[in-house]
């Protein structure tokens, strides 16, 4: 299939529009029009519903945009993989959770460039469901993450194990509740846990899916709430947030997965190894 085809397909999907995707791919709205009749002839089913407010998919449509979506990273790639430039003879593409990127896999990319130069790193972010998806497609090497869902052809290795703690931008004990408390959703693990140590408690003002905005808004406005370790120490160091006394830690384990390969190259095996030194730095056992 014409690669043009499938970003053409994607365009109109996202703009709900021919002629803004049109502009977006700056052609023609004809061209447009002969490139999705292309497409939906190859696969013989109709895409699109038209419509006077505007184009929607199909049964077909819906079904053929996650292959679209598909099509479209492997060719971008594979062609970043095909046209290295001199030096470089290998990618390696990394996924990982949001919060994981803090310290852990920032410090893991200069060691990548210091200890394998010649490997070039492409760094992707997002949910755990999101990164294993891609991994079981093959659009990702490695992922690094939180509760990762089991799936065959996959190996998963403990990375670490991080100790949530609660913290507070006042010293205080756990029998003053803050009624500034900030809930980070850890997954469902912290959730269970956090139920079974605070049942009384009553929905939390404010909740967040992402654990730095929930540290960024309780340094910024004051608040209490569980965060990693590896993560609060150098602001419990400098006296800007305070362990809660008598609040319970909880342990949150990291995994990485990556594809099962016994063929794997010496260099993917060297690129694993320095995750785990990494993690060994940040490990709190």
């Amino acid at each position: 299939m014409n690669i043009d085809l499938a970003r053409t397909f994607l365009e109109v999907v996202e703009t709900g529009n021919f002629n803004k995707a049109a502009e977006r791919l700056s052609i023609t709205q004809s061209t447009v029009s002969m490139r999705v009749k292309a497409l939906e002839d190859e696969i013989g089913r109709p895409l699109f519903v038209r419509t006077r407010t505007g184009t929607g998919l199909t049964a077909a449509g819906i079904r053929f945009r996650r292959y679209a979506t598909m099509l479209v990273r492997v060719w971008e790639q594979a062609r970043q993989e095909i046209a290295l430039p001199p030096g470089l003879s290998a990618v390696l593409t990394v996924g990982g959770h949001f919060a994981l990127w803090d310290r852990l896999l920032v410090q893991w990319i200069p060691w990548m460039r210091s200890a394998l130069p010649e490997v070039a790193v492409h760094a992707e972010v997002g949910p755990s469901n999101g990164l294993m998806r891609n991994l079981a497609e093959g659009l990702l090497d490695i992922g690094v993450m939180y509760a990762p869902s089991p799936r065959p052809g996959l190996v998963f290795e403990k990375l670490l194990e991080e100790r949530l703690v609660m913290v507070s931008t006042v010293k205080r004990a756990i029998t003053e509740w803050d009624q500034d408390y900030v809930y980070v959703d850890w997954g469902a693990d912290f959730k269970q846990m956090h139920s079974q140590s605070f049942p009384d408690q009553k929905a939390p003002a404010i909740s967040v899916g992402l654990g730095a905005l929930g540290l960024q808004h309780i340094l910024a406005y004051g608040g209490t709430g569980y965060f990693p370790m590896r993560v609060i120490r150098s602001y419990l160091a400098a006296g800007r947030l305070h362990q809660v006394a008598g609040a319970p830690d909880f342990r949150h384990p990291a995994w990485v997965v990556y594809a099962q390969d016994e063929a794997r190259e010496d260099w993917f095996m060297t690129a694993l190894d320095g995750l785990r030194y990494v993690a060994s730095l940040e490990s709190e056992d």
